[in-house]
């Protein structure tokens, strides 16, 4: 008991309600936000990728067109054609021939008959084969448009030859066609031909050869 005539002291109490909570700043809360959306995203990227494995197809790679099976074998593969090559004695080819036509003088006097030849060279690498014969040999005469004479219209006894042609050694005719200057025709073998105009007329000479015709024609003039 107190003593008499001390006052009483008050009881001392403690509170049992906590501090109240301070607020944060609203940027707290939209950080905790993101971060918790970050992490759902996170969730489902994993989930997809465990049922869609990156790299594999989707059904069999083998209907796929254009397909190819990786197992296949090297040998399996088209080769890419490769163009044969040529061998000595083969037949020419159009590339590997010129022909030229040519004639002994670039202007005739009054009757001077025209010499007509060919000279054939071979620019391939390779011997090759053709046939040089009169019956192969066309010499056309024109003037202008027009035709004024075939080697071909009264040609007798033509006959095959087959020559072999050597890289860079030109072969020439062993003897030359004369031209009498008048116009053929099947028709004229057998009787008189017509005389071509002169004067200082212009004529071009024309040669084929086995299907090889001269890449320019000859010029020359008959007075």
């Amino acid at each position: 008991m107190p003593p008499a005539g001390a006052s009483r002291p008050y009881p001392v109490t403690m509170s049992t309600n906590p501090a109240p909570v301070r607020r944060q700043p609203p940027q707290v809360y939209r950080r905790r936000r993101l971060i918790v959306l970050l992490g759902l995203i996170a969730v489902i990227v994993t989930v997809v990728l465990i049922i869609v494995r990156p790299g594999s197809s989707q059904g069999d790679e083998s209907d796929v067109p254009g397909a190819t099976d990786p197992t296949a074998s090297p040998s399996t593969t088209t080769a890419i054609p490769t163009e044969p090559t040529a061998a000595d004695g083969d037949a020419c080819a159009t590339k590997n021939i010129v022909v030229e036509a040519v004639t002994d003088k670039s202007g005739y006097e009054a009757g001077e008959q025209p010499q007509l030849s060919v000279t054939i060279t071979n620019i391939g690498k390779n011997i090759c084969v053709l046939n040089a014969g009169t019956k192969a040999q066309v010499f056309t005469i024109t003037s202008g448009d027009e035709i004024y004479w075939l080697s071909t219209d009264c040609q007798v006894d033509a006959i095959d030859a087959e020559v072999s042609l050597t890289p860079g050694t030109p072969v020439s005719s062993s003897v030359p066609i004369v031209w009498d200057r008048t116009r053929s025709s099947v028709e004229t073998c057998d009787g008189p031909r017509e005389a071509v105009p002169a004067g200082g007329a212009s004529y071009h000479l024309a040669v084929s050869v086995d299907g090889f015709e001269s890449a320019a024609k000859k010029q020359f003039l008959l007075y």
